[in-house]
């Protein structure tokens, strides 16, 4: 009994945010409308976001002093409001937490604005990883 109490306070304290693990072909069929958005291709999103954060909503990284959150690996210094830096410039308006969850909507409208401000190599696997050879990352479903 006493193992369940501290259980207990961590599910009070902190909640679930629903989250996603995308397929291949999940993702490709969300980011659908982000073909040819600054002359980038679904293929090259669908490898970038593979090798940023797995298909995984919930993913986290520390990098630096600060933290990327979310499908897109969104940094706390720039785009969103953290508390971790609370004199984030905050580009997105928006909390980093909401990068967490399965509503990528969001997500999504900030990625663009940080494509139209920084282009596709603020996501540092895109060149490295998604240049060449993308015909692994179509999704035939669609």
């Amino acid at each position: 009994m006493m193992s369940f109490v501290p259980l207990l306070l961590v599910g009070i304290l902190f909640p679930a945010i629903p989250a996603k693990q995308f397929t291949k072909c999940e993702l490709s069929q969300e980011l659908k409308a982000m073909d040819g958005y600054r002359g980038i291709s679904l293929p090259e999103f669908i490898c970038t976001m593979f090798h940023t954060s797995g298909y995984d909503t919930r993913a986290i990284a520390e990098n630096k002093g600060s933290t990327e959150y979310g499908l897109f690996q969104i940094s706390n210094k720039h785009w969103c409001k953290s508390n971790q830096i609370p004199q984030s410039r905050n580009i997105c308006d928006i909390s980093c937490d909401k990068f967490l969850d399965d509503d990528i909507t969001d997500d999504i409208m900030c990625a663009k604005k940080i494509l139209d401000i920084k282009g596709i190599d603020y996501w540092l696997a895109h060149k490295a990883l998604c240049t060449d050879n993308l015909e692994q990352w179509l999704c035939e479903k669609l």
